[in-house]
């Protein structure tokens, strides 16, 4: 049987229409039936009164349970007052599979309860509002690289050594010859393919084993990951300026209704276009010991730390030159400061924190190898790596930014865990 999409249907009035969904709420007043109905693409209030549908068909949604599947036909009608501006008047309803005691119901839930029940809390008009965000957001970052030169080569999952750490990978124990690691990230074999294909993007899940439990971390998150050979700090910060703000218009543009679901403030949005501030990593210091914060100079900046310096802009701010000794061992150096790294963190404002981490690469042969020993990491698993130095070394830069920490910000949620379907954390691992 052919059917319609509520989200499409507003192109129907009055039409007769058959929608296949869910019941996601019903009341009765005498003889009318009040049925909020939705289909994953919408919700849409069907209006059934017994003398439209018979005794028999009004009968089958007299004790019908939150959930149940049904299939519903009618006309539909424009009504400014009903959600989404449209209601159907119902002719005929066909139950599918019959839903007893729905175990999340439109009291109040705990964390904990609604996230045992995960694969049946998307069902609601709030996280699937989220989910839809984050289509819209992937989408955003897959149609920007496309049209800007950029060619998806996507990187291995399994890898023979770490790229952030050592102390944060998951061994997988199956090679004969030695333990592989899930991705911390694809930055490393993006460089080789910058090398091959000058400007590329892979975009897949990485994985980090550190014991955190913030509201900015997940052990399993996906993220997107540029690289440009032939390219400066200077090109890398333009490109994340430009990346994030395609990516907020677009959510502005085409998810509206989604983010008023959400209650979002979109006015906090509206300044999110280049350019963004920039600190020096010795100013950002600065700031946040004039505001009292307990900050060691010379170390990593903090979420605390994190969130004092974004309170300052009402737009994404560049952190830039942090310690080389704080950053990862192929950041390249600032050769006027030779201890600090040519490397941005792109800090989303209302206290969201980092959202792009990157700079430019180590493109030094030989004080690449020795930032590898300084690191204390296996030489022999990054001779590979080595080779793009020794062969046709040139500048070259990138970031990553996080998936997950820009859905959170963009629509203004307290916890990332609501902005992948199944969140994986570190005492999280159901459903």
């Amino acid at each position: 049987m052919p059917h319609t999409y509520i989200e499409r249907i507003g192109s129907h009035v009055g039409e007769q229409v058959t929608i296949k969904g869910w019941l996601h709420n019903r009341r009765s007043s005498g003889k009318i039936h009040f049925l909020v109905v939705r289909d994953g693409t919408g919700f849409i209030q069907v209006v059934m009164g017994k003398s439209d549908v018979g005794e028999e068909v009004f009968r089958r949604a007299d004790h019908l349970g939150q959930e149940t599947s049904l299939i519903v036909t009618g006309i539909v009608r424009a009504d400014a007052r009903a959600p989404g501006g449209y209601e159907l008047t119902a002719s005929n309803l066909d139950v599918v599979g019959v839903a007893h005691d729905y175990p999340i119901t439109p009291k109040e839930h705990g964390v904990d309860y609604l996230m045992d029940r995960r694969h049946l809390w998307i069902r609601a008009e709030r996280q699937a509002a989220i989910l839809r965000v984050r289509h819209e957001v992937i989408n955003a970052v897959r149609d920007f690289f496309n049209a800007d030169g950029f060619i998806l080569a996507d990187t291995p999952i399994f890898t023979p050594a770490a790229c952030e750490g050592t102390t944060t990978l998951f061994p997988v124990p199956y090679f004969e010859d030695t333990t592989a690691y899930l991705t911390q990230s694809g930055q490393l074999y993006n460089e080789a393919n910058a090398m091959a294909l000058g400007k590329v993007y892979c975009f897949g899940p990485t994985f980090r084993a550190e014991k955190s439990k913030t509201r900015r971390h997940l052990t399993e998150f996906w993220m997107v990951e540029p690289e440009m050979a032939y390219a400066d700090l200077g090109d890398v910060i333009l490109l994340a300026e430009r990346l994030v703000s395609a990516v907020v218009a677009r959510v502005l543009d085409r998810r509206a209704t989604e983010l008023k679901v959400l209650e979002r403030d979109t006015s906090k949005l509206d300044h999110v276009h280049p350019p963004f501030p920039r600190l020096h990593y010795d100013e950002a210091a600065k700031i946040l010991i004039e505001k009292g914060r307990p900050f060691e100079v010379g170390g990593d900046l903090g979420g605390t730390d994190e969130t004092v310096l974004s309170e300052q802009f009402d737009r994404p701010v560049c952190v830039t030159h942090y310690p080389a000794a704080v950053k990862a061992f192929y950041m390249k150096p600032d050769p006027e400061q030779t201890d600090r790294a040519l490397c941005v963190d792109v800090l989303a404002p209302e206290g969201y924190g980092e959202i792009i981490g990157g700079g430019q690469r180590l493109d030094d042969y030989e004080l690449l190898v020795r930032r590898i020993n300084e690191h204390n990491l296996p030489p022999e698993a990054f001779e590979w790596y080595l080779d793009l130095r020794r062969y046709g070394t040139v500048p070259h830069g990138g970031f990553g930014m996080g998936i997950e920490r820009a859905v959170a910000w963009i629509c203004g949620l307290e916890h990332v865990r609501e902005t992948i379907p199944y969140p994986r954390m570190l005492y999280r691992l159901y459903p």
